[in-house]
């Protein structure tokens, strides 16, 4: 990657600027970015990090009125607005009159927000939610930053890299696609997301919380997000109908729309949940886990050093999940399995080859230990503290 200036690479790395909070106190930043959870929880956890180091400084979110932020933000201690924003309908492309429309009206409510808040800095984090307000804040002079979560960028984190002045790699591949200004900074911070606690929860009383019952048995967890994943959940069902390979117990969270429909599946070797929440038990009693692809996740899962078997989604956009489960399984973290090839006799192959081999565990969580990041909330707020202090030392 090509070095920054200097003076730019001092400012912005973390420690470099022993004292920061007379720069940055009462500073405003804003995060830009929602629609999904993928997109709004990053930000959150870097606002988290943010104001724990520097409480002085004020984070307010922008979102979407149709996204999950709706929900989500009135749970949180931070002001945001919600505007008219809407994707662009590919599919549909005659819908494409909502984006426009609430493009039009979300711009002059941007320029309201700025004028009302005087934000330092503004934090993209993706998707449809986060694409104006960058647009505004580059036509506006403002300066911004991303984090870009998943290994091949969305269609905002590559349009806005080139104006960045850091960008936040939740995936160092990601490097390789983003197409940055001279000024833009690249940094591989990992995806921020709560670490896991220190100290962990003991394994022992985790897999007895969970009624594990032999004591050698391996514990697979089964997660698909807090909606479950029908395609895995449908699998997963069709091979406990033909019977569990002996020694393999089942942590399965079906998502909450799926329960009813599987709860009858709970017995002496399954523990079926509609959501995993807190899920830290569920991590340390696990021995592999068999996921989407999404950031998040797997961010969890390398951070909690557990091996991977990811299914991506197939439909998610531009097929991200896909890329960023050929990354983990390059590097040695995970094992890759497209949903199409994932059958009860694929899931019997991977009892006896991943699940029943505690050597193959073994090489997988090293994999997945190297690539996590716990520290990624700490560090990506760290590095936006020093930047603030650049920038009001130099405006």
């Amino acid at each position: 990657m090509t070095p920054a200036p200097d003076e730019r690479r001092a400012a912005a790395a973390p420690g470099a600027a022993g004292a920061t909070a007379g720069a940055t106190a009462g500073a405003t930043v804003i995060f830009a970015g929602g629609g999904t959870g993928g997109h709004l929880y990053p930000g959150l956890a870097i606002a988290q990090a943010l104001v724990r180091l520097q409480p002085s400084v004020g984070a307010f979110f922008v979102g979407a009125r149709r996204g999950v932020e709706r929900d989500v933000l009135p749970r949180y201690p931070y002001p945001y607005e919600l505007l008219d924003l809407h994707p662009l309908y590919r599919p549909r492309i005659w819908e494409n009159w909502r984006t426009v429309r609430g493009a039009a009206r979300a711009w002059g409510a941007l320029g309201a927000l700025v004028r009302r808040t005087a934000p330092r800095l503004v934090v993209g984090t993706g998707g449809y939610a986060s694409g104006l307000t960058l647009a505004y804040a580059v036509a506006h002079r403002i300066p911004i930053v991303q984090q870009i979560a998943d290994s091949f960028p969305g269609l905002t984190a590559r349009r806005f890299a080139r104006f960045s002045r850091e960008c936040y790699l939740g995936y160092p591949e990601a490097a390789r696609v983003v197409r940055r200004g001279k000024e833009t900074v690249l940094v591989d911070t990992g995806n921020p997301i709560e670490p896991p606690p220190d100290p962990r929860p003991d394994r022992a009383a985790a897999r007895a919380a969970w009624r594990v019952p032999p004591a050698d048995a391996c514990v697979l967890l089964i997660v698909g997000g807090s909606q479950g994943a029908r395609g895995i959940n449908v699998v997963i069902d069709a091979w406990l109908e033909r019977g569990l390979p002996d020694g393999i117990f089942l942590i399965w969270a079906t998502g909450r729309g799926q329960y009813d429909r599987f709860a009858a599946r709970d017995g002496t070797h399954v523990r079926v949940v509609p959501y995993l929440s807190p899920i830290a038990d569920a991590y340390a009693a696990t021995d592999v886990a068999l996921a989407r692809a999404g950031a998040m996740t797997t961010a969890e899962l390398c951070a909690w050093g557990l091996p991977m078997i990811l299914v991506p989604l197939p439909s998610a956009a531009a097929d991200h999940q896909s890329a960023n489960a050929r990354a983990l399984a390059a590097a040695g973290a995970a094992v890759h399995v497209p949903q199409d090839a994932l059958t009860t006799d694929a899931l019997d192959r991977l009892a006896i080859e991943v699940m029943r081999a505690p050597e193959i565990r073994r090489r997988l969580a090293s994999g997945a230990v190297a690539r996590g990041r716990p520290r990624a909330a700490e560090d990506i707020a760290q590095r936006i503290l020093n930047l603030l202090s650049f920038i009001q030392f130099h405006s």
